[in-house]
């Protein structure tokens, strides 16, 4: 199925109900809860569900948010902290976010899996990539020091987002949810790129399966990291789904497929059908934008 995220609209509405019925207007049977929802949209999201206006694809954790948080935040808790009231609130809340998936009759939240405190390779790296020194030997150095300081310092983070998981595991087993792990952009978050096939066998639940953002992969990509295509494909065998944003060099994302820099046609390979592929467009596209991407993503992709 194809479904639209709401981190594209929700910011422009006070009421869900009129949230979701803008992304049935661009053609959407499906609609992806992202992690702004507020909990002022709640009441009009499941009006339209159960007036089956819309249905819904998938729940970003958190969703709703948490009470007093009025925007995106995703990583407002996180599995893998140091902090122990931290974890407890990112269990705590992961928790309400799968109620509310199983509330509007959703079969996916996708989750953040946390990070470890690390300096801020990636926007160093960046600057180097704009300057175009990425095959200088100032960034051949760099990058080497970043792929060895988070190696020296996942270990704890590892453990305790492990820690977290085994509880929410079970938990999402039981309401039949699927949990959506994604790959992330930011050199610091888990798991590494090395590490995934590793975590997937560590935890070889059919509820936990791969969240594939294509706007994160091709960032790692321009970062040195991995190489996008030869990623997915390793992982393709616990695939679940997609986001599809598109990549402005070095790391402009969120941008309409076609606008940027991915090669989605050697992607399309590990498509399937009954994947979930969620559009998850910055809120400054414009609706035409929207829809010139969204059609040259299906041109490629097909439409189902």
């Amino acid at each position: 199925m194809y479904s639209f995220s709401t981190c594209w609209n929700s910011h422009r509405h006070t009421d869900g109900r009129p949230m979701l019925a803008e992304i049935r207007s661009l053609g959407f049977e499906y609609a992806e809860l992202s992690h702004g929802i507020r909990l002022s949209l709640v009441a009009g999201i499941l009006d339209a569900v159960a007036a089956g206006e819309i249905k819904i694809s998938t729940v970003h954790n958190f969703c709703p948010l948490p009470i007093g948080v009025d925007k995106p935040s995703p990583n407002l808790y996180e599995f893998s902290s140091t902090n122990a009231r931290d974890r407890e609130l990112a269990i705590k809340h992961t928790l309400k976010t799968f109620e509310f998936a199983r509330r509007l009759k959703a079969e996916l939240v996708v989750l953040h899996l946390g990070s470890m405190e690390l300096k801020d390779y990636g926007g160093k790296l960046e600057d180097l990539l704009e300057q175009g020194q990425k095959d200088s030997p100032s960034y051949r150095k760099l990058l080497a020091e970043a792929i060895a300081r988070r190696e020296a310092k996942k270990k704890i983070a590892v453990t305790h987002l492990y820690e977290s998981l085994k509880i929410l595991v079970p938990e999402a087993e039981k309401l039949g949810l699927k949990l959506g792990c994604e790959n992330r952009e930011a050199v610091q978050e888990l798991p590494l790129e090395t590490d995934f096939a590793g975590f997937l066998r560590d935890f070889p639940s059919p509820a936990v399966c791969y969240w594939h953002d294509c706007g994160h992969a091709q960032i790692k990509q321009n970062l040195g990291f991995i190489r996008h295509e030869e990623f997915l494909a390793s992982l393709a065998s616990r695939l679940a789904g997609f986001h599809i944003h598109d990549v402005k060099f070095p790391a402009m994302d969120h941008c309409p497929p076609g606008s940027g820099d991915i090669d989605y046609a050697a992607l399309k390979p590990h498509v399937k059908p009954d994947h979930i592929k969620v559009f998850e467009l910055s809120p400054k596209v414009p609706a035409e934008s929207a829809l010139r991407g969204i059609a040259y993503l299906k041109n490629i992709w097909g439409s189902e």
